[in-house]
């Protein structure tokens, strides 16, 4: 059977209801059912003559607020549905994040936070009714019932949140208290309900949605290179990256891309200045690169500046304002910077600001030959709390006018985003890095590497999927944190390094190393190749444990098995025939085998890569 038919698929709306004892089915036919409330900005209903129309088109609910009445109206939010989900408190869920450092696991009675650097702490997002709160697009994995997928297919204007406890659901959409004049409409964000058995499935459908208003922004083939940041860091130098462009042109042309991260530049903001500590001109640097038949790619926080920086001392009036109608540091709301801060915003919907923006990139571009960018704090773009030089535009528009002035002025050049609003960034970026930072510990490897498999469903989809750079290096060595400090992680042993190795590849994302190339031995180079190209294809994986993923190609099938436990453990791959196996990694061959292939106590923190081929 076709999968869109195995799914039961219906509009999500809104209203205050009762779903006690009720399974996934009858919460979707609750939520179709529910005609959803209108909140102004003291809290209040509003009145009738401000009402919600819906249109149901196959797949998806479209709404829209409607101002019938003589009066203009501040609205603080349009909830679409708050009452009892009827689900076990046990019931497992994934919920995305505003920001992509924030992602929620756990179970609806009990959450927990994939990172530490989540919406509501780090960026102290507000949380309606102090509900443990997601964005976007949530799922549910009730016990002995269909998944639930419940998502806004739509990022134009409004940011869509799901509140949660181990009772209630609260869905709704921010409106920022702004005005709907008498007479006019508010196109609300699209939002789609499924559920059905099959986890990949349910993405598919929805992915499909999300297409119809935000077509992938596409730049192929997905991206390989090697970044600055996790070897050196804010303290990388000009010899640092020739050294590595060198490298890369005479032993390993297939990576494309040299990307010089954070620490070119003197100040946030000025960027087409170059700071003392990098010892070189980052213009002759980035020429050497081209020169060696390679690609230049830049890092650049294209929404911030530093108070110190020539950016915001000339031009204070493009930034976001705080209450008192002065630029806003960005500390007195939530998280200031990681460095030269604290960083002002660069507000999106000013015209100087956009003209400056699209300038900046265009020079770049053009003159620099950049033709890669690494958009670093993006997610300042949409900062909330202040206001806008346009008082009629929401914080996701703001961020969106920016990123449609930088895409005029980088042409034809691959767009990274990197601590990006995730929703507000659709149809505007090549790539998005999918997980914090890594770093060379098995702690990192495991943590990130759930973080990026909880996203796999979005790579080729949306973007191209970044899961953040290979490491292959064996030395104990200090690494980056994310703070750009330097930071003692220790080793890992070579079953971590093929479980990071085996982790990636399953991405089917883009492919950057992160190591000091020219200290890698030849063992270790051996296996970055065999990482070339990504195949820009995600395995798929039945759940959340994620033990086992498979991607199928003409004439052979690929599988992913990991053991994230502290000890061995046993793994069965099942066959469907008679096959024969052999490990990607080591080119060994693992002989025939019929109906499954059983690898008996896999070792601790380890992965594999089987290549099946049929056989006769």
């Amino acid at each position: 059977m076709d999968h869109c038919k195995k799914l039961l698929l219906l509009a999500a709306v809104t209203v205050v209801g009762s779903a006690r004892g009720a399974d996934a089915s009858a919460l979707l036919k609750l939520l179709h059912d529910s005609p959803g409330r209108v909140v102004l900005e003291d809290g209040s209903l509003a009145p009738a003559e401000v009402a919600l129309v819906r249109k149901d088109e196959g797949l998806v609910s479209r709404w829209a607020v409607v101002n019938k009445g003589k009066a203009a109206v501040k609205i603080r939010e349009v909830v679409l549905y708050d009452g009892d989900h009827g689900l076990p408190g046990e019931t497992p869920l994934h919920g995305e994040g505003f920001t992509k450092l924030s992602q929620t696991a756990g179970t609806l009675a009990k959450p927990v936070d994939l990172d530490t650097y989540t919406d509501r702490a780090h960026y102290k997002i507000p949380e309606p009714d102090q509900l443990r709160t997601v964005y976007s697009v949530v799922t549910l994995a009730p016990a002995g019932q269909p998944r639930l997928l419940l998502g806004f297919s739509s990022c134009r204007r409004f940011t869509g949140r799901f509140g949660f406890d181990g009772k209630r659901l609260r869905i709704s959409e921010d409106t920022e208290n702004l005005m709907l004049e008498a007479g006019k409409t508010w196109q609300l964000e699209d939002f789609v309900a499924s559920a059905g058995e099959d986890r990949e499935a349910l993405y598919d459908g929805f992915t499909a949605a999300v297409s119809t208003n935000h077509p992938r922004l596409k730049h192929d083939p997905v991206p390989t290179g090697w970044s600055s940041w996790i070897c050196f860091g804010p303290r990388v130098t000009a010899k640092d990256v020739s050294d590595n462009s060198r490298w890369m042109k005479e032993n390993l042309p297939g990576l494309r891309y040299v990307q010089i991260d954070d620490g070119y530049q003197p100040w946030m903001g000025d960027w087409l200045e170059t700071g003392k500590a990098f010892g070189g001109g980052v213009q002759e640097v980035l020429k050497d690169i081209r020169k060696d038949g390679l690609e230049p790619a830049l890092w650049v926080a294209p929404f911030v500046a530093s108070p110190q920086s020539k950016l915001f001392k000339e031009h204070p009036e493009w930034f976001v304002t705080g209450d008192d109608g002065k630029p806003l540091p960005s500390n007195k709301i939530g998280f200031g910077g990681w460095r030269m801060g604290p960083w002002y915003v660069i507000d999106g919907t000013h015209p100087g600001a956009r003209k400056w923006l699209e300038d900046t990139f265009r020079t770049m571009h053009r003159e620099w030959g950049v033709t890669y960018f690494k958009l670093d704090a993006n997610y300042w773009g949409a900062i909330h709390g202040g206001h806008h030089h346009d008082p009629n535009a929401t914080r996701v528009e703001a961020y969106r006018r920016g990123m449609e002035a930088i895409l005029r002025g980088a042409g034809d050049s691959f767009i990274l985003g990197c601590n990006h609003p995730l929703w507000p960034s659709l149809g505007l970026i090549h790539g998005s890095r999918t997980s914090m930072d890594v770093a060379p510990s098995w702690k990192s490897f495991k943590s990130t590497g759930r973080e990026n498999l909880y996203r796999n469903w979005q790579n080729g989809r949306l973007w191209w999927n970044d899961p953040d750079s290979l490491l292959l290096g064996t030395k104990n060595a200090d690494v980056m944190g994310p703070d750009g400090k330097p930071v003692s992680k220790g080793g890992v042993t070579p079953d971590e390094t093929l479980f990071h190795a085996t982790l990636l590849r399953a991405t089917g994302g883009m492919l950057l190393s992160g190591d000091n190339l020219p200290s890698l031995p030849p063992d270790r180079v051996a296996l970055l190749k065999k990482s070339i190209p990504p195949t820009g294809r995600p395995f798929r994986f039945a759940d959340e444990s994620f033990t086992l993923g498979r991607l199928q190609e003409t004439g052979r099938e690929w599988v992913a098995v990991f053991n994230w436990d502290d000890q061995p453990a046993d793994r069965e791959v099942p066959l469907g025939g008679k096959a024969k196996l052999a490990d990607y990694w080591s080119g060994g061959d693992l002989g025939v085998h019929e109906d499954s292939f059983k690898l008996t106590a896999m070792p601790p923190h380890s992965g594999r890569l089987l290549e099946i081929v049929p056989a006769k």
